[in-house]
């Protein structure tokens, strides 16, 4: 069976996580533990309020962490939710947590094997909230992706051709108007692509290898003026899937943007940290 991206995610995670030392271990624990609200199963947004987006995160991180999460609360913060009101983002979200409450029953990586439980899904064309409000582009069109493999519906796929948003030689851009390659939208594009056509090499590939900064570290787009974690850590991950080394090691970036509570900052000039930001902090260590 075909691993799905969250399967892909969690074994870069679990790597990610067996680099720590007991004491890094405990520290980023700790910190993840932190970011309950007031011992609910819920993870808080950067304004302290409990977050459906983060509590994604969050689970994510407390199953690869082994950290407990009440199975009661689970299930009741699954049936908080009217996910039929939910925009793209936060549905996929929802669903990505139905799919770890399953894992955290089990215990262990059996979706790899078994496969998730089947749910039923809204269509896409019924959201009105989705990324950049074009639910063709390549970030839309990954988490669809991602949606439709952990409620195992993936026979309902149906690719859009991304060439509109590609720019040749470049990567991918957010819109098809746009010259200018966006990072994440080129990694989006290429794990879409390498889901379909099983993670084959292409020019796109080598264009998201050029655009690593020589300090390790990769920048949204051509434009913005420094690196930051999110973007290293998509970025690598893709080239790990693609079994392509980074033109530059990239500890020291990573490490450098590990704070002494144990969670991660987005950039350099950032010194507070979220679920969200420790996801891509272990992310990021998992393709060392």
């Amino acid at each position: 069976m075909k691993e799905t991206l969250s399967i892909r995610l969690l074994r870069t995670l679990t790597a990610g996580k067996e680099l720590l030392s007991a004491e890094a271990f405990a520290q980023v624990s700790r910190f993840v533990e932190s970011q309950r609200v007031d011992g609910d199963v819920a993870f808080k947004n950067k304004s302290g309020e409990p977050d459906l987006y983060y509590t994604a995160f969050g689970w994510l991180l407390s199953y690869v962490l082994g950290l407990e999460l009440d199975t009661k609360k689970r299930k009741a913060f699954l049936d908080r939710w009217q996910a039929d009101r939910l925009g793209l983002i936060d549905y996929a979200a929802l669903m990505r947590c139905c799919l770890l409450d399953e894992l955290m029953d089990k215990g262990k990586l059996l979706m790899a094997v078994t496969g998730s439980k089947r749910r039923e899904i809204r269509p896409l064309t019924s959201f009105r909230e989705v990324p950049q409000g074009d639910i063709h582009n390549p970030y839309s069109q990954f988490i669809w992706r991602g949606l439709l493999e952990d409620t195992s519906n993936e026979e309902a796929l149906d690719t859009t051709d991304l060439e509109a948003y590609r720019v040749k030689g470049k990567g991918y851009a957010n819109s098809p108007a746009q010259e200018m390659p966006n990072l994440n939208a080129t990694a989006a594009a290429l794990s879409l692509k390498g889901q379909t056509d099983g993670w084959k090499l292409n020019a796109e590939v080598d264009a998201l290898r050029e655009m690593q900064e020589d300090n390790g570290g990769f920048k949204a787009s051509e434009v913005v003026p420094m690196a930051d974690l999110l973007s290293t850590a998509t970025a690598l991950f893709v080239l790990k899937q693609y079994q392509v080394k980074p033109r530059f090691n990239a500890t020291d970036f990573i490490t450098s943007h590990w704070l002494d509570n144990g969670g991660f900052a987005a950039t350099l000039l950032d010194d507070a940290s979220d679920v969200e930001y420790v996801f891509y902090g272990l992310l990021a260590l998992g393709t060392l």
